[in-house]
């Protein structure tokens, strides 16, 4: 429980576990974490290990250099904007990807932090990439830019999927969502 502003507000961790044989995008080898022990008890007196991994692996945030030229890095990206209260939109009944449709009705507000629930999350504990994941198309993007929200997470390892340009990411990215 942490304590803010005289009320009590409680915090969930829902961070993917990450472990070598863990989901990753396109199933893409290159991306799985790598563990390898660097140090054991036979050859010294501690036990060390190395853990090598993209990115976005697992749970992950992108900095607007990862779509945008020129872009912000994740260490000048403002913490303070993704450890706060947020609302969980549940979208498990869309089948593709969400859109204005589904967001109009929602009740969205100016400085919302929305974390978007799909089918995508009664995958949990699958190891196999699933290339028709539910993502937000661009004019549900555009839609949430309208409505000033400040951060947005999706259950899946990416916010969009197949779009020409990446138009999701670069809508939101370019007003620092």
């Amino acid at each position: 429980m942490y304590k803010k502003g005289g009320s009590n507000v409680k915090i969930y961790d829902i961070s993917k576990e990450i472990s070598k044989d863990m989901m990753v995008y396109k199933d893409r080898e290159e991306k799985r974490p790598q563990l390898k022990v660097v140090r054991d008890f036979s050859t010294g007196s501690v036990y060390e290990s190395i853990i090598t991994m993209d990115l976005h692996t697992g749970t992950h945030m992108d900095a607007p250099l990862h779509m945008l030229e020129g872009g912000e890095t994740i260490e000048n990206q403002d913490l303070s904007r993704t450890i706060t209260p947020c609302r969980v939109l549940d979208l498990t009944h869309v089948e593709d990807s969400i859109g204005l449709k589904h967001l109009e009705d929602k009740h969205i507000d100016q400085g919302d932090f929305l974390l978007l629930k799909t089918k995508n999350s009664l995958r949990e504990g699958e190891k196999t990439f699933d290339y028709d994941f539910v993502y937000l198309d661009k004019e549900g993007a555009h839609y949430l830019r309208e409505k000033k929200v400040i951060g947005l997470g999706i259950d899946a390892l990416g916010i969009e999927r197949a779009q020409s340009d990446h138009e999701t990411h670069k809508i939101l990215m370019g007003e620092g969502i």
